[in-house]
């Protein structure tokens, strides 16, 4: 057997670079997005949640379309098109915190997000050989990884000390130095033949969406989605308005980065000779014990207490250990589900058109970040409301029922 480099050109390696930068940008902000639409824009959770899902939504549906654009204008341009708008998205976002102007930028970063995603993959995938390709992207996924456990990283002192406002500047700052990178080492890639034009793109959706097999697929899949996003769509006020405001959802959301980096080569290697159907089913076993982990935080409480006291003269409150066994949960489910899935996905596409397909390989994400994120805010008000909203009467009794939001995510996992 033929020995597989690990060298790669310089351009792989700076688009690497790059999406450490992006992907650190858009977790930095994502984790506390719909707090900053409430607490900051003066959104309610019902709000600040669809805007939420619309933004993440958006991310998802439209890099097919705006990879048509990018492939015509070339690879390095279209970057310095999407760097630029992310970062005026952001700076506009972190600048002007009114409701009137926060869509537009929201907008934009919608824009800015769907390019970067093809350009990237692209970027990886024509500058590895054949044989390379599984080790570049594994490079890829790690980086993926490494760049939204960095982002919340950063975004929980950001907060803390700096406010809200100032996580949008930071990743603006990100987004304004992934320009000059781009600007003085990317070097262009080409994408001459390949390139789909819109009505193509167009044409591939409409021959996904009249598949039923493929139909049935996404729906499933975005059950154990839903599920997974409420990282960033209940989480972060949830654990705010039970713990306080010293509580890091930050940290207790880069839990799942920790996992999926640990184990999915580990849970990989181990499924290798299952079918792709075997190890998607196992995945989405483990959802619903996910959330009923994190609706279980009262019967820790009533059998050891505020705080739990843990090894080492650690102590933790009994919401922030649930949380953290739930996301830990979820983090194995992705190892199953997610390296699996797209293979499964492409497998039923028409030869010649596994590509396009697979550009609508996300419409799950599509799904289950709006439907995901606008069940939280409606959730969010009824078991565990904004406390500005509550008489100082209502304040004792407020989230007593807040785990129950937990179980109805129990019901979807187990439908799906």
């Amino acid at each position: 057997m033929s020995h597989i480099s690990w060298k790669f050109p310089r351009t792989f390696w700076v688009a690497n670079g790059i999406e450490l930068l992006e992907r650190a940008s858009f977790y930095a902000v994502f984790i506390a997005f719909t707090l900053y639409l409430s607490n900051v824009v003066g959104f309610d959770d019902i709000d600040a949640a669809w805007l939420g899902g619309f933004y993440a939504a958006g991310v998802y549906f439209l890099p097919p379309f705006t990879g048509a654009f990018a492939d015509k204008m070339g690879f390095r341009n279209a970057m310095l098109l999407a760097f630029g708008i992310l970062a005026v998205g952001f700076f506009s976002l972190g600048a002007l915190p009114f409701k009137a102007t926060v869509v537009p930028a929201i907008v934009l970063l919608i824009i800015g997000g769907s390019f970067i995603k093809g350009l990237i993959t692209g970027t990886v995938a024509k500058t590895s050989t054949t044989e390379q390709r599984a080790r570049a992207f594994s490079i890829f996924y790690g980086i993926v990884n490494v760049g939204s456990f960095s982002g919340k990283s950063i975004a929980y002192p950001l907060r803390l000390n700096l406010g809200l406002e100032s996580i949008n500047y930071f990743s603006a700052i990100l987004c304004f130095l992934a320009v000059i990178v781009v600007f003085f080492f990317y070097r262009n890639v080409s994408a001459e033949g390949e390139g789909k034009s819109l009505k193509e793109v167009w044409q591939g959706l409409v021959r996904v969406m009249t598949n039923p097999r493929l139909v049935t697929l996404i729906l499933i899949v975005s059950g154990f989605w839903m599920i997974q996003h409420q990282m960033y769509a209940t989480m972060p006020k949830y654990v705010l308005r039970m713990v306080g405001r010293e509580a890091s959802p930050e940290w207790i959301a880069n839990v799942n980065p920790a996992v999926v980096v640990t184990f999915v080569v580990i849970v990989t290697q181990l499924m290798k000779k299952a079918q792709a159907i075997t190890s998607m089913n196992i995945g989405m076993l483990l959802m619903p014990l996910s959330a009923l982990s994190m609706a279980s935080s009262p019967t820790l409480e009533a059998l050891l207490g505020v705080p739990v006291s843990l090894p080492f003269g650690l102590s933790a409150h009994p919401v922030t250990i649930m949380l953290i066994a739930g996301i830990v949960l979820q983090g194995l489910a992705e190892c199953f589900i997610s390296p699996r899935y797209l293979e499964f996905f492409s497998k039923q596409a028409p030869k010649g058109e596994e590509g396009l397909y697979l550009g609508f390989g996300h419409l799950h994400s599509f799904i289950a970040n709006l439907l995901g994120f606008g069940l939280s805010g409606y959730l969010l008000t009824k078991y565990c409301p904004d406390p500005k909203t509550l008489l100082p009467e209502q304040m004792a009794t407020a989230y007593i029922n807040a785990n129950y939001i937990w179980y109805y995510f129990v019901g979807i996992g187990l439908v799906s």
